[in-house]
C-alpha cells in the first residue's frame, strides 16, 4: 500500500530559548529558536528528502504561529497541528555550560502540548505513514499521555513501524520513579528505538549500553541505537550489535544532537526500502555512520531546528571522512 507520508512525529513543538550573549546592561540575552525534539527529527528527515508531517498543539500565539510558520518553510505538512486559543506554547529556557552541555528550565504548566486529545487528530495522517514517531514528553501529562498511546494504536493498527526516543527531561516529571515508569510503558509497542547512554538506566535495568540494547531487542524492539557523545552511537538487532564512531566537532550547543542522529538515522533506514528486521547489520551501520555525521553538523550551530543540517552538508561530511580513511 502506498503512504503519503514516510514520517509522522507526534508530540511537543516548542520554543527553546537559547543563550545568545550579554546585553549592554549586563543582562542574558535568549535567542527564540524553534524546535521540540519531534520536530527537529522531523526536520532531519524533511532534509533529506522525505514527505513528513507533525501532529500536535501550539497555543494561538505569537510563538505558536512563528512555530507553524518555520515547520511549513521545511517542508513539512501541518494540517494535524493545532493552534489553541486557550493555552499557551510551551517554552523552554536552555542554559549552556562552556562545553555546550545544556540545562533546561520550562514554562508547561500546562503547556500547549499536552492538552492535545485524540478527537483533534486528523486520522487519515496516523492511517497513512510508513513511521509514526514519538517522545516521551507527552507522557507527562493528560490528556497527552492517552492521546499518544491511542495514536499509536491507531498507526500501528494501519502497518506503520513506531519510532520511540525517549528524550528524558527531569524537569518535566514529578520524579525519576514516575519518568522511568511511564517511559517504560511504551516500549512494548515500538518497532525502532534511540535512547542515550544516559537513559540507559532508566529505560532498562543497565548502564552498560551494549547489555541496554540486548534487553530491548529481548523485548522484541528490531532495531535499538543507544547514542554514545562523541564517541558515536552503538547500534543493533537480532542480526547484531555494533559500535559506529563519531566525527570530530567544534561544539556550540548539543541541543537536538540527539533528534537529529536519529533523523538522520531514520533517514537511511528509509532509503532501503526494508522492513526493520530485514535491515543487515551492515545497513544498520550505514544507518548510524549517516545520523552520527548528521549530529555532528548540528552542535556545532545554536537551537534546535535552526541547526538541523542540509543533506548536501552531511554527504559532504562523509566524503571528508572517507578521504580521510
Amino acid at each position: 500500500m502506498e503512504r503519503k507520508y514516510d514520517v509522522v512525529a507526534f508530540g511537543e513543538l516548542l520554543i527553546d530559548f537559547t543563550p545568545a550573549g550579554i546585553s549592554e546592561g549586563g543582562m542574558r540575552l535568549f535567542e527564540q529558536n524553534p524546535g521540540g525534539a519531534p520536530v527537529n527529527m522531523l526536520t532531519a528527515v524533511t532534509k533529506n528528502g522525505y514527505q513528513t508531517a507533525f501532529i500536535g498543539k501550539v497555543g494561538n500565539d505569537m510563538h505558536g504561529i512563528f512555530l507553524r510558520d518555520t515547520a511549513q518553510k521545511i517542508g513539512i505538512d501541518v494540517s494535524g497541528l493545532i493552534l489553541s486559543e486557550d493555552v499557551f506554547t510551551t517554552l523552554a529556557f536552555v542554559g549552556l555550560s562552556k562545553q555546550g552541555e545544556r540545562t533546561f528550565s520550562f514554562a508547561r504548566k500546562p503547556g500547549a502540548d499536552t492538552r492535545i486529545c485524540y478527537r483533534e487528530i486528523p486520522e487519515n495522517i496516523l492511517q497513512n505513514t510508513k513511521i509514526l514517531h514519538i517522545g516521551s514528553l507527552s507522557l507527562t501529562d493528560e490528556p497527552a499521555r492517552t492521546t499518544t498511546f491511542q495514536a499509536v494504536h491507531a498507526a500501528k493498527a494501519a502497518g506503520a513501524v513506531i519510532s520511540y526516543d525517549p528524550n528524558y527531561r527531569a524537569p518535566l516529571w514529578k520524579s525519576e520513579e514516575e519518568a522511568t515508569e511511564r517511559m517504560r510503558t511504551m516500549i512494548q509497542y515500538v518497532d525502532i528505538m534511540k535512547i542515550s547512554d544516559e537513559e540507559t538506566g532508566l529505560l532498562t535495568p543497565f548502564q552498560e549500553p551494549r547489555e541496554a540494547a540486548e534487553y530491548l531487542l529481548n523485548k522484541g524492539i528490531k532495531i535499538v541505537a543507544v547514542t554514545l557523545g562523541k564517541e558515536g552511537a552503538l547500534v543493533g538487532s537480532k542480526k547484531g550489535i555494533a559500535v559506529v564512531p563519531g566525527f570530530s566537532s567544534s561544539v556550540t550547543d548539543t541541543t537536538g544532537a540527539g533528534d537529529a542522529f536519529w533523523g538522520g538515522f531514520v533517514s537511511k533506514y528509509l532509503s532501503f526500502e526494508e522492513k526493520p528486521e530485514d535491515l543487515t547489520l551492515e545497513q544498520l551501520q550505514d544507518c548510524a555512520l549517516y545520523g552520527n555525521a548528521t549530529a555532528s553538523l548540528c552542535v556545532e550551530k545554536r537551537g534546535g531546528i535552526p541547526s538541523i543540517p542540509e543533506q548536501t552538508a552531511v554527504e559532504k561530511r562523509l566524503k571528508m571522512m572517507e578521504q580521510v580513511l
